[in-house]
């Protein structure tokens, strides 16, 4: 099994090597890969369902999404599709899943199932990079504060999706937490910028209108640095990513065409700060 480094911040590819015939060692050696590099990267593989999910497995529970509708007969599988006929997509702007949860999702693993002739790339981006280029006047401030997470305006019963959009469910489930603006990576003790435009939508104690001025130079110190890697999906590609250390990016430039992608959510820990 071969691991390289695809840019300066985020991303390896992993070559030479089967998914479903992993052994102990190179399972460990990708958990390795995992807590450097924060998504890692697989071409040429062909898994069907139930072989996604016992890779999934082999590095944690999987935590099923409550508003995805499942793919059938493989409820811990959520489908991630645009149809050709849909105008918006799943995932089109920086964000990490289920930070609205108080115990956030590990990871995500994303299995390319149907793709669009061009386009659909996915953008990753490390913040732990992020986080280390800031000055240490800003780091002190942002160690003492924690952010609100929440759901309600992405799956909640008026969202920016098409009335009856069937790629959802459980509007009745939308929900909130609240996680330091720091925290620490359970594994690696690497410190991370825990927030993202999607869902978090203010500090503790600050209003929504005092937060956004810093918010909003946080996503875009984020977005705008070095810290990113485009991902191009091709047949057989497979892609997971650590959802406490990266964001990523669905790009929604192949309009007219279907993309379906399978997704399995990885169940994590509770986030810790570090003041």
């Amino acid at each position: 099994m071969r691991i390289s480094q695809v840019s300066d911040h985020v991303g390896a590819l992993i070559e030479d090597v089967d998914i479903t015939q992993l052994t102990d060692s190179e399972t460990n050696m990708l958990v390795d890969a995992w807590g450097e590099h924060g998504a890692l990267f697989f071409r040429g593989q062909t898994l069907d369902e139930q072989q996604h999910i016992e890779f999934a497995e082999r590095f944690s529970s999987i935590d099923i999404n409550k508003f995805f509708t499942p793919i059938e007969g493989h409820p811990q599988i959520a489908q991630v599709l645009k149809e050709a006929d849909h105008t918006v997509n799943v995932g089109g702007g920086w964000h990490t899943d289920h930070s609205y949860d108080q115990i956030p999702a590990k990871g995500s693993i994303l299995v390319a199932r149907d793709l669009p002739p061009t386009g659909g790339d996915t953008r990753f981006l490390s913040v732990g990079a992020a986080y280390d280029a800031l000055s240490d006047g800003l780091k002190t401030t942002l160690a003492s504060l924690h952010a609100h997470h929440s759901n309600e305006h992405v799956f909640g019963a008026k969202t920016g999706y098409d009335e009856g959009d069937n790629r959802f469910g459980n509007p009745e489930g939308v929900g909130g937490s609240i996680h330091p603006v720091v925290v620490r990576h359970p594994h690696t003790g690497q410190k991370l910028l825990y927030v993202n435009a999607a869902f978090t939508t203010h500090f503790v104690g600050w209003t929504p209108q005092e937060s956004a001025p810093l918010l909003s130079f946080l996503y875009q110190h984020m977005a705008s640095g070095p810290f990113s890697y485009q991902f191009e999906w091709e047949s057989g590609s497979v892609a997971m990513w650590d959802n406490r250390s990266t964001w990523h990016w669905a790009l929604n430039d192949y309009q007219g065409h279907r993309r379906l992608m399978h997704r399995i959510t990885l169940a994590g820990e509770e986030l810790g700060g570090i003041s």
